[in-house]
């Protein structure tokens, strides 16, 4: 069959049975499929695949269902051999700029602007100029202790080693600051990072960041670049983000995903993952939980 329906639910909280998929079912052929095949567990519980024929827009309208993440994608051709991911809420849960402002007292202040500008409210560009320059004057060493609150995002080192095992290429690429990113990169095993240089004298941070800026159009240059470096193309990556400035990047994947992400963001992505880990973005490319490379999360 042509067409794939995945349901996920959350590892920490499995919410998925065959009654779940059974209403699945029968909501495809309600809306227009022309057959709908057996399910196939990907991991009892969690993750199922549901083949069917026909066509079918943006099926979570009209399957709600709670704590599960509906995603409808092409049989063929799941497997992605690139990845390039956002960083800051998405391969990690936190937003550094604001932890660095709490150093400042600032984090209420600077938070509200990474707010905005994520939801696209406002330039991306001008919001991370405004917020950096907010932070003249903090302490280098405050980078280190600001590290140390890294929380990452469950399912991510499992996500980037099973890619990796079977011949993807995999790119952290972030509107944040290579401070991070370079630990980031590191500890969950992508195999190159992309993101904007902090400028400082070696003692306290000068309020800026090195030209030109990594923004939206950036990340979309590195998929484009990336893609064309190891003879794919865009068709063959699969990106995932949460904020405005992942859009372009998004919608140019062969399979960009919304994780956890923001309103404007969640509206204009089909595949959205609201309640799994990211561990849900191998069962949108059809692994199966025994497929996995599991690795603990840092």
């Amino acid at each position: 069959m042509r067409n794939v329906l995945v349901l996920i639910s959350s590892p920490a909280h499995p919410a998925l049975n065959d009654g779940a998929i059974s209403a699945a079912a029968d909501v495809l052929r309600a809306r227009g499929a022309t057959a709908v095949g057996t399910p196939d567990w990907l991991a009892p519980e969690i993750a199922c695949d549901l083949p069917f024929d026909g066509s079918i827009e943006d099926p979570g309208d009209g399957i709600a269902m709670t704590a599960i993440d509906v995603v409808v994608v092409p049989a063929a051709g799941r497997r992605k051999k690139l990845l390039v991911a956002d960083m800051e809420s998405t391969m990690i849960e936190n937003e550094m700029l604001d932890e660095l402002a709490d150093f400042l007292g600032l984090r209420e202040r600077i938070a509200g602007i990474t707010a905005r500008a994520m939801n696209g409210e406002i330039d991306f560009a001008g919001a991370l100029a405004e917020r950096v320059g907010l932070l003249k004057g903090l302490p280098v060493a405050r980078l280190d202790e600001a590290a140390k609150r890294i929380r990452f995002m469950p399912g991510g080192a499992t996500l980037v080693a099973t890619m990796k095992k079977h011949g993807a290429h995999c790119a952290l690429v972030s509107g944040g600051f290579t401070y991070f990113t370079a630990l980031v990169k590191q500890a969950l095993g992508f195999d190159r990072e992309s993101a904007n240089v902090l400028e400082h004298d070696g003692c306290v941070l000068a309020g800026t960041a090195a030209r030109p800026i990594l923004g939206k159009e950036a990340k979309l240059a590195t998929l484009q670049h990336l893609a064309a470096e190891h003879s794919l193309s865009t068709a063959d990556a699969i990106s995932v983000g949460d904020g405005a400035n992942d859009l372009p990047m998004l919608k140019q994947a062969g399979l960009g995903v919304a994780f956890h992400a923001k309103p404007v963001v969640a509206a204009q992505v089909p595949a959205r993952i609201d309640h799994g880990d990211l561990t849900a973005l191998l069962y949108l490319q059809g692994y199966r939980r025994s497929d996995f490379v599991e690795r603990n999360d840092p």
